[in-house]
């Protein structure tokens, strides 16, 4: 699925957040500690092999909702965004830090004069965080940022599987009806 608004292509699609080739930056749902782990933070780790996670240490840790900025390494990407999401039911509030999540690599993107990122599903993974409801604030939060973007024209969310590609999907439609 994709649509434009205020001039910025949103897109939502099925895949492997280390795959993006066409995209300047990825984003890292990572650990405090930005090292290799599981799920998403494994996947980037693995495909931009350890001179990332070298990159990463002396910039760790971070807290729920920062972000900090690192090269691609062996990525096709020219950036990671790393940002730490909330432990739900743990870290409050979990929607304001989870947005905060989406706001600070924002901010990062457009620090940076980047033109594309592709943001993976924070915090859904062992952080436990509902998918509905952790897809209403991510695409809130960006929907909300569009008009003070500059440089960012493409925004894609990579989602894992297909039943969570449809709910980011139907979010998307709801939240944009009628634009």
């Amino acid at each position: 699925m994709q649509k434009e608004i205020s001039g910025i292509i949103i897109e939502c699609v099925k895949g492997n957040i280390a795959a993006q080739p066409d995209i300047t930056a990825i984003v890292n749902a990572a650990n405090a500690w930005l090292r290799p782990g599981g799920g998403v933070a494994g996947a980037i780790h693995q495909a931009a092999g350890p001179g990332l996670a070298k990159e990463c240490e002396p910039l760790a840790p971070i807290e729920p909702g920062q972000a900090v900025i690192t090269g691609g390494h062996n990525l096709p990407n020219k950036y990671v965004i790393h940002t730490l999401g909330p432990v739900y039911g743990v870290d409050k509030p979990e929607d304001e830090l989870l947005a905060s999540c989406y706001r600070n690599a924002l901010k990062l993107a457009e620090e940076n004069k980047i033109d594309s990122i592709a943001f993976p599903a924070i915090s859904t993974g062992v952080f436990r965080y509902p998918l509905e409801k952790a897809t209403a604030v991510a695409l809130k939060t960006v929907l909300s940022l569009l008009p003070t973007l500059k440089h960012v024209k493409k925004i894609r969310f990579v989602l894992f599987s297909e039943s969570d590609l449809l709910v980011y999907e139907a979010e998307l439609e709801r939240l944009t009806a009628g634009q």
